[in-house]
């Protein structure tokens, strides 16, 4: 949140605005450094900001004070409604904005809309009819913190600091089935902006991609909300829907094959028909979206946390002067990632059937996802599993090994204009300085030139000398 891209680094929706998409997003992007002038404009023929309606109602109980359970859990409950019957918040200004770009798009342009939505996300508050919407008698038990071992230090620090050992079931009960709620009420807006593609004509030529950045606790081993090295299912196990183009070959359904958000990148660049601008690691999900049988992965990754050294990363929250302040809600993780032995740098490999956490100091941890699919027994350290450990490492040093590297195709010159005259300068007849020079901006191999201008001007300009 805090190292962001750079000048320069190119996104996939640069790449397509330089492949002549017309690239429209919403502002809530958080991947761009904001402190380089135009940076974003870079990556969008057009940047939605909003902020033009009057801020939504707030729950009807009041806001939650920082001293109250509530308020460590994030929770704010039912939202109110406007007068004409809404909770009309920025999600629906962007989905506005949205819907009308679609029914203005450019006439002589392909579009690449880009909406990123801020629900389902904590505070945990929805208005009516999605509040209720959901059935508290049916909601699955979340996964308790009592029965879990081994798990990592940083959950233990978030649940001292978030202090939500008294909060009751009944009350785990209701956060989760809003969070359910926030999620119901995305469902209607993908709904209207899956309509609006209808009515312009461009739903069955267009490829839609839905997904999320991570999931969440809700209460799953006692805490609300996420943390960022630990690789808990809830958090990094999310849906992942695709909508090829009518006519694009296509098996209807659902797929358990290991997937990586990196693959929405491939997927979408090949159906875009552009190639890539450098090397990369996403595979296209073209074979799997044709038969919903195969293999996309043998295994997928994930990574978080920081070195010991790397205070700074977590100064922009709860360690430096403009950190988070104790009376935010996001507070209690935020100072637990202060501590670097529980904020470590995690990596994380998974099969579909084991899970292996790597950490540069503090717990590793190992699970069996078919005996244990909720992860509480960690078997790093029982001997029954040293063989599939062994095997999971060997996978995970041929991933570092095969992702360490981004290499542009672009080829950087390495030698400059007047490098190359200062060594041919002294072969090239005065007459012919003009053309060489010219050669030289337009790129020539510098090698080649001197072994041309060795040729041709070699013996006669010894000659003169």
């Amino acid at each position: 949140m805090a190292h962001l891209l750079q000048e320069g680094e190119e996104t996939i929706f640069s790449e397509l605005k330089d492949s002549g998409y017309y690239v429209w997003m919403n502002a809530r992007n958080d991947f761009i450094a904001a402190q380089e002038e135009g940076a974003l404009e870079r990556h969008a023929s057009e940047i939605f900001y909003g902020g033009n309606v009057p801020k939504a109602k707030g729950p009807i109980d009041g806001e939650r004070g920082p001293g109250s359970a509530d308020f460590r859990a994030m929770y704010g409950g039912e939202l109110g409604l406007d007068a004409q019957g809404k909770n009309y918040s920025g999600d629906d200004e962007d989905l506005d904005a949205a819907i009308t770009m679609i029914r203005n798009k450019p006439k002589d342009q392909p579009l690449c809309l880009f909406l990123g939505m801020c629900y389902p996300h904590p505070p945990y508050q929805v208005e009516e009819p999605y509040f209720s919407v959901i059935d508290r008698a049916k909601m699955k038990k979340r996964i308790s913190a009592d029965a879990a071992c081994g798990k990592a230090d940083i959950l233990e620090a978030i649940r001292k600091n978030q202090q939500l050992q008294g909060y009751t079931e009944e009350a785990w009960t209701e956060l989760r089935a809003v969070y359910l709620g926030m999620v119901a009420k995305v469902d209607e807006q993908f709904g209207r902006l899956c309509d609006a593609l209808k009515e312009a004509g461009e739903y069955d030529r267009s490829a839609i991609f839905f997904f999320s950045d991570h999931g969440d606790f809700t209460g799953d081993y006692g805490i609300a909300e996420k943390a960022q090295n630990t690789f808990e299912d809830c958090l990094t196990n999310v849906p992942f829907l695709i909508k090829p183009p009518k006519g694009y070959e296509a098996d209807p359904g659902v797929s358990d094959s290991l997937v990586e958000l990196v693959d929405f990148y491939a997927t979408a660049m090949d159906m875009a028909e552009v190639a890539p601008c450098h090397t990369q690691y996403g595979k296209t999900l073209r074979d799997v979206l044709k038969d919903r049988t195969v293999e996309v992965r043998e295994y997928v990754t994930c990574e978080g946390g920081r070195n010991k050294d790397e205070m700074h990363c977590d100064e922009f929250h709860a360690g430096g002067p403009k950190g988070t302040s104790p009376f935010s809600p996001y507070y209690a993780r935020h100072f637990s990632q202060t501590d670097a032995d529980a904020h470590a740098k995690g990596f994380m490999i998974r099969t579909k059937r084991h899970k292996l956490v790597f950490r540069v100091n503090g717990k590793d941890e190992c699970y069996d996802l078919v005996r244990d699919p909720e992860e509480l027994h960690n078997v790093i350290s029982d001997s029954g599993y040293d063989a599939v450990i062994r095997d999971l490492e060997r996978k995970f040093r041929m991933w570092l090994m095969q992702t360490a590297d981004i290499v542009p195709y672009r080829y950087d010159k390495r030698f400059s204009e007047k490098m190359v005259w200062a060594r041919v300068k002294l072969l090239v007849p005065p007459e012919y300085e003009e053309e060489i020079r010219e050669r030289i901006r337009a790129g020539e191999n510098m090698f080649l030139l001197i072994q041309e201008c060795q040729r041709r001007f070699g013996s006669s300009r010894e000659t003169d000398q």
